[in-house]
């Protein structure tokens, strides 16, 4: 275990690589103890080290069934109270928990890598159904807003790198906003990587 110049365990011992952004929530007290906490698209968990330390009611889906092993090995860890099965292998669009399941929905640089418009409303849709009312919804995504990029489809769009991602821009974000019934609870906020892409955060508030 990694200890700090004091004996106690590392900043990255204790919050794992989370989202700087999703940091600034948990600082801010939108996500709060006693919160149940979805996090769509986990990968290997990089945002669930900080949650899961703290006894958080957390849960996770991955279309990686590698990812998927990874998080429940390190629930079993950090968590040993929480159930493997919490942690599932399926689509975002078709997650396995119940309509208004969570407090908190997290989906970190998951949403640009939809086939086309339609998958990216179905991904969506999926993160809005299991969100409670009232509940906040946390997205990282790639955007236009700062860079100009090559479209090859209708909102697709060809990265510096070789890869093609569905990318939003300030319009379809607030557009989606207003259909959804929901309510930003910060303004929109874009990293731009210098040459490589652009990261939005988008956080919104469901109705009740």
């Amino acid at each position: 275990m990694a200890v700090d110049a004091s004996g106690g365990m590392g900043l990255q011992e204790r919050f794992g690589r989370i989202d700087i952004y999703l940091f600034d929530q948990l600082l801010r007290g939108n996500i709060a103890p006693g919160m149940r906490v979805v996090d769509a698209g986990c990968g290997g968990g990089r945002n669930l080290v900080y949650l899961m330390r703290e006894g958080y009611e957390v849960f996770g889906v991955d279309a990686d069934a590698g990812a998927v092993a990874s998080v429940r090995e390190m629930a079993g860890r950090l968590a040993p109270g929480l159930a493997g099965e919490n942690f599932r292998v399926a689509a975002i669009e078709a997650m396995p928990f119940a309509d208004a399941f969570a407090d908190v929905v997290v989906c970190n640089s998951v949403l640009h890598f939809a086939r086309d418009e339609p998958h990216f409303d179905a991904m969506l849709r999926g993160l809005w159904r299991v969100l409670r009312p009232g509940g906040m919804l946390f997205c990282r995504l790639g955007s236009t807003i700062g860079m100009e990029f090559e479209e090859v489809g209708r909102r697709v769009f060809l990265m510096p790198d070789g890869q093609a991602w569905l990318l939003v821009d300030e319009a379809m974000l607030m557009g989606m906003t207003r259909t959804l019934g929901g309510e930003l609870i910060d303004p929109l906020k874009t990293t731009v990587v210098q040459g490589q892409r652009c990261m939005t955060t988008w956080v919104v508030r469901k109705g009740v």
